[in-house]
């Protein structure tokens, strides 16, 4: 007798069939499929934007291969280089102000962030085709570290931008001038969140494939000069503001108090504790960065987050107590979390060298990746909404830590047992643990990003996203750091991996500790409701 069979004779197993049934479908059509019938088209502008940002990847494996053959750099500075390129988003802060303070003319920063980001295209394009007439000039690594410091710059005047438009995108009051519930509005900033994340990851899963098979085809400078779309990506998205907000000034809505109250929401004065702490920051960075002080980077961090952390005490200054250490307590734990260090390049050498993983495969697993990525936000929306940060936290720390066992087990010859025992080596593993790992992947994201831009006032939006999550991008800076130090004390070379296996289990040690423990102390000192 089938289960189906046993279902409709046993009625206690019909009832409960029946009722998983309806959870899943109601599931699916509210969670899944809701999305879509949340979508609006005040959301259009900023998430094109970020699709330009998902879309950069399109160059990521080629250029890991053209470093590898072509520049004399090693992991270490790389991993160096990686904490140079992440500081400019801590420069968020003074840009976000200035957006707001300037609001009518955004569209300028995104046109400027266009044209950054299509400058270092250029020297890409150079470095690959034009090799000689560079060198002529400077050295090709020379121009490779400008190129690399001039994008992340690019992209975040770009995303400074976005992120306010997605608070501008989100309304408090309805079409017929009612209050919109609570409820609602924080449900449409985590709808309007996730569709941020999936523009980005859908791009990159657009172009992930893609890039690494045509590389197989076509040149690396070819593959450059296609990649001069993408800064054109976010202008379109800009120019489609303009148009949305000409077109509502010339229609009846024009004199709907909405509109009017946004118009002279924007007339503010600026604020020099947060202009005086950004020039501080750039000052220091300066000073520091150009000076031959072996801790330089160490003081550019800590200086940043200690000016990061003087501008969130005036934010946050209006806050009921109970409010501020709630907001405090989040903060430390996500920067915590994300501060985290990586395996570093050189894993992505061993990937290439022993494992022979080519651009073709490196596209497939990133293409995997961001498609069930996608889906993981789609389908755990409601679940990301529901659930406290802290316990996302937790729950992440966890789960990364199962997903890096594999490639840990790899490097001691698990692919070699699982090929001669079941009949699957290295890449087979990759892709079952990419499928297992990428659903989760924005988890962290889209709850913390809906929390920055629900609590964020409509005349300083840009000012105040820009602040808190300078904070939590900072912790990407401070993970490059820490990366670096790893990659000084367990040595990586091309073709010298000895050390690689200890240096993998150490980064997963510190990965599920340091994030618990966090989460254990905040949740005693800043979250007492949320023990």
């Amino acid at each position: 007798m089938s289960i189906f069979e046993v279902i409709l004779i046993n009625p206690m197993k019909r009832q409960r069939a029946v009722l998983f049934i309806t959870k899943l479908w109601k599931w699916f059509t509210a969670d899944f499929l809701g999305i879509f019938k949340e979508m609006r088209w005040s959301y259009l502008p900023p998430l094109m934007v970020y699709l330009a940002a998902g879309v950069s990847g399109f160059t990521g494996i080629i250029e890991s291969f053209f470093i590898k053959d072509n520049l004399g750099l090693s992991a270490a500075f790389l991993a160096g280089l990686a904490f140079w390129a992440g500081l400019p988003w801590a420069l968020k802060m003074p840009l976000g102000h200035l957006v707001d303070l300037f609001w009518r003319r955004k569209a300028l920063f995104v046109y400027l962030g266009a044209s950054l980001m299509a400058i270092s295209l250029l020297i890409m394009v150079g470095l690959t085709g034009y090799a000689d007439r560079m060198g002529s000039i400077l050295k090709l690594e020379t121009w490779y570290i400008i190129s690399a410091l001039l994008s992340p710059i690019g992209f975040v005047m770009q995303d400074v931008v976005a992120d306010a438009m997605t608070v501008e995108a989100v309304p408090d009051i309805d079409q017929d001038g009612s209050l919109i519930p609570e409820a609602q509005v924080q449900r449409m900033h985590v709808t309007v969140q996730t569709l941020g994340r999936i523009a980005i990851i859908g791009g990159s899963a657009l172009v992930a494939g893609l890039g690494g098979w045509l590389a197989q085809t076509l040149s690396y400078v070819i593959m450059y000069w296609i990649s001069l779309i993408i800064p054109l990506i976010s202008v379109m998205g800009v120019v489609s503001a303009n148009l949305t907000q000409r077109r509502r000034r010339l229609s009846k809505s024009s004199t709907d108090t909405r509109l009017k109250a946004d118009e002279t929401s924007h007339a503010l004065e600026p604020d020099w504790h947060i202009l005086g702490g950004s020039g501080l920051f750039v000052v220091i960075a300066l000073i520091f960065g150009i000076s031959d002080l072996t801790f330089k980077k160490e003081i550019i961090l800590f200086g940043s987050l200690g000016i990061i952390v003087y501008l969130m005490k005036n934010i946050l200054a209006a806050l009921n107590p109970a409010k501020q250490r709630e907001i405090i307590g989040i903060a430390v734990i996500v920067f915590v979390f994300r501060a985290m260090p990586t395996f570093g390049a050189g894993a992505s050498w061993w990937e290439i060298d022993v494992l022979k993983f080519d651009e073709a495969f490196f596209g497939t697993l990133r293409q995997i990746s961001s498609i069930l990525a996608i889906l993981g936000m789609f389908g755990l929306r409601g679940w990301m909404a529901r659930r406290p940060l802290p316990y996302l936290v937790v729950f992440l720390s966890i789960y990364s830590t199962l997903m890096m066992l594999p490639f840990i087990g790899m490097f001691y010859g698990l692919n070699d047992w699982t090929q001669a025992t079941f009949g699957f080596g290295a890449r087979t593993i990759a892709i079952i643990d990419t499928m297992a790992d990428s659903p989760l992947g924005q988890v962290a994201m889209v709850p913390m990003l809906a929390w920055i831009a629900k609590e964020a006032p409509k005349n300083l939006k840009a000012t105040y996203f820009a602040v808190m999550a300078a904070f939590t991008n900072l912790a990407l800076s401070a993970s490059n750091l820490a990366t670096e130090y790893i990659n000084k004390i367990f040595v990586i070379e091309r073709g010298q991996y000895d050390e690689l296996g200890m240096l993998m289990m150490t980064v997963t040690g510190l990965s599920l500790a340091l994030p618990i423990l966090t989460v254990f102390l905040c949740n005693r000192i800043f979250l007492p409701l949320n023990r």
